[in-house]
């Protein structure tokens, strides 16, 4: 599959917030993927924008760590760079219908 938002965003589904036991991109956590020419190279720096359900989110770094793990395996990724945003913060609104069936919130 050739790099895109779409396939990074596939893959990011593999990332499951440990306490709601969903993944970040149906979570709404995910705000944008963006990508950077890497010099002498055809790979891309993958630059992703995130946030946490809330400021104090105790699995931030298990996140963040998540999204640096199953980007930088992808083909054609030479770099992860993961910032943390609150701004729009986050809110139930930003789930997928995937994730509020997950969630039995209707």
């Amino acid at each position: 599959m050739a790099l895109s938002e779409d396939a990074v965003r596939e893959q990011l589904k593999n990332v499951i917030d440990p306490e709601l036991f969903v993944n970040i991109v149906d979570l709404g956590l995910i705000y944008e993927v963006n990508f950077e020419d890497v010099e002498g190279s055809e790979d891309k720096k993958v630059l992703i924008n995130m946030t946490m359900t809330s400021p104090a989110c105790p699995a931030g770094p298990q996140l963040i760590g998540g999204v640096n793990q199953y980007v930088s395996q992808m083909e054609g990724v030479s770099e992860v760079d993961v910032k943390i945003v609150m701004d729009p913060p986050w809110s139930p609104d930003r789930m997928t219908d995937d994730a509020r069936d997950q969630l039995g919130i209707f």
